[in-house]
């Protein structure tokens, strides 16, 4: 049985850095370290994204097996698919390292970042606008599916704390394995959150009174395109989606795969509407049948930022 993969890290999304101003022009850290990440276990993939500016460690920032996708998009304030670079881009992991000046602000640590990618990576980078395609998230003929989260009690205990990766449910700290081979969560863990775990090829993404907004995000992650929000759903949300990676263009796929059919239009429920195996269902007829829910394929204008220069290995620390 393959262990379970959990994205459990704090990723740190700071406020909106204008694409034009120098790097060069901003704080730095007061040290950094940047090295190679070590090979992980067969079939595990742990990344941890923590610390900064309005987080519970300001002062020290922690990042382990990050690609340089992954803090690209940190230091600019983008989402992975405004990111035109190399394809080793989301490939080569590092581990990072650094001390951040007392008192620094979230745009200043931006900066910081960028300043680092520049001087350790050699970073060169210049932005652009393409009409791009793109997907709209509507609701389906039949009305959606999501649950309406309703407000915690103040009074209650706080949630379980999230235990380490477990493939077999024995011993404590793991989880329990359900009869379809996905983790099964402890009854109040992940509140007011989203986790995604992935075993045995399937996906689960697990949210906890969370906005539209949440979901957009994590699609748009995956499937390696914006997505843009048309559903009119203004709630807070807790739902689960249980779907296969196979095809998808995010951290866990290669290229996204077109939505199925127009509902009852010609071809529908063929090939494209149905699992691409035995893993579990697309993401797209996934939507569909647990959320009621559907990705419409449209085009728009896209905020690029495309990589000129960027070297592979960094310079010593």
């Amino acid at each position: 049985m393959r262990p379970a993969f959990l994205s459990a890290g704090l990723i740190i999304l700071t406020s909106c850095a204008a694409f034009g101003q120098a790097a060069n022009e901003s704080p730095t850290f007061e040290v950094a370290s940047v090295k190679p990440a070590e090979p992980q276990a067969m079939g595990m993939m742990r990344v941890r994204m923590s610390g900064g500016p309005g987080t519970p460690d300001p002062g020290q920032l922690t990042y382990t097996n990050v690609s340089l996708k992954n803090v690209l998009t940190n230091a600019y304030n983008v989402k992975g698919y405004q990111l035109s670079g190399p394809k080793w881009l989301d490939m080569e992991r590092f581990d990072i390292t650094a001390k951040i000046p007392m008192g620094a602000t979230k745009e200043q640590f931006q900066f910081m970042l960028q300043n680092l990618l520049a001087e350790r990576f050699k970073l060169t980078l210049h932005h652009e606008t393409k009409e791009l395609p793109m997907y709209a998230l509507v609701v389906g003929k039949g009305g959606s599916k999501l649950k309406e989260s309703v407000e915690d009690d103040p009074a209650a205990p706080p949630p379980p704390p999230l235990p380490p990766p477990g493939g077999d449910g024995a011993g404590p700290g793991r989880f329990k394995i359900g009869a379809d081979g996905t983790p099964q969560l402890p009854p109040g863990m992940g509140k007011n959150g989203m986790m995604m775990m992935m075993m045995n090829g399937r996906m689960r993404l697990v949210a906890n009174h969370r906005p539209i907004g949440a979901l957009l995000e994590m699609l748009g992650n995956q499937l390696g395109r914006p997505v843009v929000d048309a559903t009119g759903l203004k709630a807070n949300y807790d739902f689960t989606l249980d779907f296969a990676p196979d095809g998808m263009n995010g951290p866990m796929g290669m290229m996204p795969p077109p939505p199925p059919p127009h509902e009852g239009g010609p071809g529908a429920g063929g090939p494209m509407a149905s699992a691409p195996d035995n893993a579990g269902p697309t993401i797209f007829t996934a939507l569909q049948e647990q959320l009621g829910l559907k990705l419409e394929q449209r085009k728009g204008p896209v905020d690029l930022l495309v990589i000129d220069r960027l070297e592979k290995v960094p310079t010593e620390n």
